[in-house]
């Protein structure tokens, strides 16, 4: 488990990270996710000893990272797949780093072939592209066979099948009882990926929850409706307190969006007034939605609208 406890963090004047503290728990997927400038990637660096910090501890399964002897036994990190010396080959810098941890080399080839990257192992580093140095890069947190993982936005620059790649992978290594921190602005993608969530502004947590609680809070739910005695179904509705909005023309509607009522309730008012429904439906606003609302008063830049 990760536990980080009153992290601050200061560059000068600026708090990045203000008294932060989270548990990442084992055998589950949990995201990070903040707007741009809310202490993310500093959070993550201070983590790991790369950036110090005034106040606050983190640790994982209750030692701090420079405590370990070999560390990427312990917990596996990719922060900037494109840190590497480019005149090494795929291979090589692999063998490096685990040369450094007292790792065989028998397990760089390993990961290699777990990441998909046997093939180009022994091409340059200069010549890879963004995707191919996010794949070494996973192969080097896995180097160790780590029980914790910290990746920040390790979809960058993959390809539809190598993101889809990473979210099985991720979410089979989380199965293993193992704890897999991801930090990324992929919301669509994070709704797939992950089960808990870690959600900051302004260097503060705003919350931590599951991905579902955080959704049902932060996001608009509704009940679509659609019927060929609308109108009379909307009657009833209306008297029960639901809020609706008409879908398509108001003198033909398609349908209709209610809003106040659950959907096994919308069900038993059209029983009870005998209307067929060719559709009852619950809808709901997606994460992107959910984190855009949660994170309003924290987001440093704002994009002014459409003129």
């Amino acid at each position: 488990m990760i536990e980080v406890q009153n992290l601050t963090k200061r560059f000068g004047s600026t708090v990045a990270v203000d008294d932060l503290s989270f548990e990442v728990q084992p055998g589950r997927v949990t995201g990070f996710l903040g707007p741009n400038g809310s202490g993310k990637s500093t959070t993550m660096r201070c983590m790991v000893g790369l950036d110090r910090f005034e106040n606050g501890a983190a640790s994982f399964g209750g030692r701090q990272y420079r405590d370990f002897p070999a560390p990427l036994t312990e917990v596996g990190i990719l922060l900037d797949a494109g840190y590497v010396h480019p005149a090494r080959s795929g291979r090589n810098h692999l063998r490096w780093l685990a040369a450094s941890n007292g790792l065989p080399k028998r397990r760089v080839d390993e990961v290699l072939e777990l990441v998909g990257m046997t093939e180009v192992a022994n091409r340059k580093l200069r010549g890879y592209s963004l995707g191919m140095k996010q794949r070494l890069g996973l192969a080097a947190t896995l180097l160790g066979d780590p029980g914790t993982i910290i990746l920040d936005e390790p979809a960058n620059g993959l390809d539809p099948e190598g993101i889809r790649w990473i979210r099985d992978f991720l979410r089979h290594y989380a199965d293993q009882g193992r704890s897999v921190f991801v930090s990324s602005h992929l919301l669509s993608e994070m709704s797939l990926l992950a089960q808990d969530l870690i959600v900051i502004g302004k260097g503060r947590l705003i919350q931590q929850s599951s991905v579902e609680d955080f959704v049902g809070e932060h996001a608009t739910s509704w009940v679509r409706v659609r019927s060929p005695q609308l109108p009379e179904l909307l009657q009833v509705l209306g008297s029960e307190g639901a809020t609706v909005k008409i879908i398509g023309d108001a003198s033909a509607p398609e349908g209709a969006e209610v809003q106040g009522l659950a959907i096994e309730q919308v069900g038993e008012l059209a029983a009870s007034t005998g209307a067929t429904l060719y559709e009852l439906s619950a809808q709901t606003e997606s994460l992107e939605d959910a984190f855009l609302t949660a994170t309003a008063s924290t987001q440093e830049y704002r994009s002014g609208g459409a003129s």
